[in-house]
């Protein structure tokens, strides 16, 4: 069985309950800049950076996943060490670099809490 304790039990720690854990304090962090800080000043920056990472590690998952499930994929790299992972995992971090890159430089700093003249 997997999961966390104490609600459920496991084994041993295995990679997937490291990349939850990092996952669930970058959601944290993003859910901090977004309600109790309102996006202001530099929290904007962070929630884009932080949702951004957070759907990065999920997306990692899902095709490690894939190539572990998926027969044809799994052929093409039974142990994830082969190029096609590997090229694979290269593209999904690219594409999550340049969608962050315009995430976090797209918002506007926030002027909540700030006086108009």
């Amino acid at each position: 069985m997997t999961g966390f304790p104490p609600f459920f039990r496991f084994e041993k720690l295995l990679p997937s309950h490291v990349v939850s854990v990092i996952s669930l304090v970058v959601l944290a962090l993003a859910v901090y800049a977004r309600y109790p800080a309102a996006l202001a000043g530099g929290w904007s920056t962070t929630y884009a950076v932080s949702a951004v990472i957070a759907q990065y590690l999920n997306v990692f998952v899902l095709v490690v996943q894939l190539f572990l499930k998926v027969p044809a994929l799994k052929a093409l790299a039974p142990t994830q060490k082969e190029a096609p992972f590997k090229l694979a995992q290269s593209l999904v971090l690219l594409a999550f670099i340049a969608g962050g890159w315009v995430a976090a430089s797209s918002f506007e700093p926030s002027t909540a809490g700030v006086a108009s003249p």
